[in-house]
């Protein structure tokens, strides 16, 4: 006989996990299955894990800055203490470099609007705060291989710096963290079990496990990352997306902190640089993450099935964004070998995450969320908890779509922005930005 719950989550990473945390707290009895061996460890665990503020859409900078104050008190979010320790949150401030495709005063008025303390540096106030930045404007990024990308720069950029931004410092352990505090109010966790069938019986659903096992449930949630797409087609849902999602392979490199960035005003900032093309993210050891925001020069990495990416960085993509680096900070050491992590992100074309039910009663997803969402993981479990148990209960979602207070904040979210069948967001930088 088949083993009854009210909701299956498919899917263990921060986002999956913090799912499962709010609906045990609804009340809801919830079970959890993942493939992998624990929490975390799929594409959650390779993310960079900054904590920052700027979207394109007042939803998702409403998300961040709601979530920015449940890292900030992250036992108190979790409302349990885990034994193995606490996922800690780094406030080192962001510098967003002027670009392009970007306007800052967009930007700005966003911040405005949802009260997020901000600072506008012109060239000179860029230079002073962060001492050896190159803040000549280059944009648009071209090959390192090319002559172009050694042109002089033609002007000067200004930034955004926003003091409350941050990164956290093991994104692995803050979903394991989730994890307990959902398991301490009732949901059970089942590792090393792949989803082989999802089948609509009745007003349930029947999930398959490793070809033999099934579990029953009114509710499935699919937040399996970058396997979401796979799940959607074996739940015969998905065609009536408005917006494609598909996994893609990503790269971050380490490499030592720089002695200018060790001096700068209250510690290394997270520097946003798209007018080159990168983003570079201090860590706790006295290095350096610098990761790629996909500049059209590059070619995107797509690819169909995640388990067959290479989880070992490549020379290419290490000289790509080590080489960008270095041009923004001259001292920037750059070593023999690539040294970082590859991982597999979950991308919807816009940038912009679907958190949403779907043609199919019963069957909600969370997906296309990597890159740029693990920030907003905190807030994303209760709008899949507001999501479901406002269509449970017999709301149209569609028609009229829900929105979530926000208790930190009080803005209120519209989980419209979030829909599988919106528009394409035009407003979107197209990047990891979002």
């Amino acid at each position: 006989m088949a083993q009854t719950s009210d909701v299956i989550v498919i899917g263990s990473g921060v986002v999956g996990a913090s799912t499962a945390l709010e609906l045990s707290r609804a009340g809801r009895t919830v079970t959890v299955v993942d493939k992998a061996g624990g929490p975390g460890h799929g594409s959650t665990s390779a993310s960079s894990a900054i904590v920052r503020f700027n979207y394109s859409t007042f939803s998702g900078v409403a998300a961040s800055w709601e979530s920015k104050f449940r890292w900030e008190e992250w036992e108190g979010h979790l409302g349990h203490r885990d034994p193995n320790g606490s996922a800690r949150f780094v406030r080192c401030g962001i510098v967003i470099l002027d670009v392009d495709v970007i306007s800052w005063s967009d930007s700005a008025n966003l911040f405005e609007k949802a009260g997020i303390p901000y600072e506008r540096w012109e060239h000179t106030e860029l230079v002073a705060a962060v001492p050896g930045i190159d803040a000549g404007r280059y944009f648009p990024p071209e090959p390192v291989a090319s002559e172009a990308f050694f042109k002089d720069p033609r002007g000067q950029l200004g930034a955004l710096y926003i003091p409350d931004a941050g990164y956290i410092d093991d994104p692995q352990l803050a979903a394991a963290n989730l994890a307990h505090a959902a398991a301490a109010e009732g949901a059970e966790f089942r590792f090393r079990q792949l989803v082989t069938g999802l089948e609509r019986t009745g007003s349930s659903w029947r999930v398959t496990l490793n070809g033999d096992e099934t579990l029953e449930a009114p509710v499935v949630v699919n937040a399996a990352g970058p396997w979401s797409t796979a799940v959607n087609r074996l739940a015969g849902v998905g065609d009536d997306f408005t917006v494609p999602v598909a996994p893609m392979r990503q790269e971050v490199h380490h490499v030592p902190l720089p002695q200018s960035l060790r001096e700068a005003r209250g510690g290394a900032p997270i520097i946003v640089d798209l007018d080159l093309g990168t983003y570079l993210r201090p860590d706790a050891d006295h290095s350096l993450l610098i990761g790629g925001t996909e500049p059209e020069c590059d070619p995107l990495e797509w690819i169909t099935d995640p388990d067959r990416a290479d989880p070992r960085p490549t020379l290419k993509r290490f000289e790509a964004q080590t080489y960008r680096g270095a041009r923004r900070l001259s001292d920037l050491p750059i070593p023999n070998q690539p040294r970082g992590i590859a991982g597999v992100y979950d991308v919807a074309a816009d940038w912009t995450p679907i958190y949403d039910r779907t043609d199919a009663d019963g069957f909600y997803v969370a997906m296309g969320t990597s890159g740029n969402q693990f920030k907003n993981a905190p807030v994303v479990g209760s709008l899949m908890a507001t999501l479901i148990n406002g269509v449970e209960s017999g709301h149209d979602h569609d028609a009229e779509p829900l929105v979530y207070t926000a208790t930190h904040t009080g803005h209120e979210i519209d989980l419209g922005a979030f829909s599988r069948k919106r528009p394409p967001n035009h407003a979107s930088s197209g990047t990891v930005m979002g």
